[in-house]
């Protein structure tokens, strides 16, 4: 009898102690997860920061008192336009408009059906 008291003691210490490690782990878990959605909440608020200098920055307004200031530019002359009919042709495209690989276009456009490979050129008769 008493060694099976000895025993169940012993297995409620094991236990005891497999409990309190579990409780540990997780609240060095629960802290760390504190700590990773602390570290998000500052990335947020400095891409917050980020963003409203960027609008403040990028606001157009401000860009054209900088060019006046900084720019020597001169208002735009009629002498200075072309008219349509001086502006070059548009050039041919090569590509049809929403093809996927326009490379792999021009190549099969530029491929000879007659040959197989790209190195290998029209066999000729040998010299006998």
């Amino acid at each position: 009898m008493r060694i099976l008291h000895l025993l169940v003691v012993v297995a409620l210490v094991l236990a005891a102690a497999y409990v309190y490690r579990v409780k540990y782990e997780s609240t060095a878990h629960v802290a760390q997860i504190a700590k990773m959605r602390a570290e998000v909440q500052r990335e947020r608020d400095a891409v917050a920061a980020l963003r409203a200098e960027w609008s403040k920055l990028d606001n157009p307004e401000r860009i054209q008192a900088l060019a006046n200031r900084h720019l020597p530019l001169k208002p735009l002359e009629l002498h200075q336009l072309d008219p349509l009919d001086r502006l070059p042709e548009r050039p041919v495209q090569i590509v049809p408009p929403g093809t996927a690989d326009p490379i792999g276009a021009i190549i099969e456009t530029q491929i000879d059906s007659d040959l197989t490979t790209g190195s290998a050129g029209p066999q000729r008769p040998r010299p006998r």
